[in-house]
């Protein structure tokens, strides 16, 4: 009898919660860059960065850390790689430049987390978007 009487609490909170989250948006909207966008900006700052001299690799990622986009100069280092998609997905997920993220002490030798130079977050209209990591310059 004790279980079925939980059972059946159970289940009306489960009701009430429902109606109560009917009312509520069930989703939120988020803005994301487009595949074109990410690599319009991948290519343009590898482009940038080899009129300067540099053999640069690009990481372009979404909101959250995840790559979209990379563009890698044939010379560039083949540890550029790496650098470039953590100081992208260090940005994005701190939503910081790397360069300002040398205070954060307690990140130094946390698996994908870069406090150098090289990281900064898109930002279109105030809105966050993602983030590019330039690696080798």
């Amino acid at each position: 009898m004790s279980q079925l009487r939980h059972l059946v609490i159970f289940v009306s909170f489960l009701c009430l919660s429902q109606i109560s989250y009917a009312k509520s948006q069930p989703y939120v909207s988020i803005r994301v860059l487009s595949a074109d966008s990410a690599s319009s900006i991948a290519v343009k700052a590898e482009q940038v960065c080899r009129k300067k001299g540099y053999q640069v690799s690009v990481a372009v990622t979404n909101r959250y850390g995840n790559l979209l986009a990379f563009v890698r100069n044939p010379l560039a280092g083949i540890h550029t790689i790496k650098i470039a998609e953590d100081k992208a997905f260090t940005s994005a997920t701190f939503q910081i430049k790397t360069s300002a993220a040398g205070t954060f002490n307690f990140l130094v030798n946390r698996p994908k987390m870069v406090l150098v130079g090289g990281g900064v977050p898109v930002r279109i209209g105030g809105q966050m978007y993602g983030a590019v990591g330039v690696s080798g310059a």
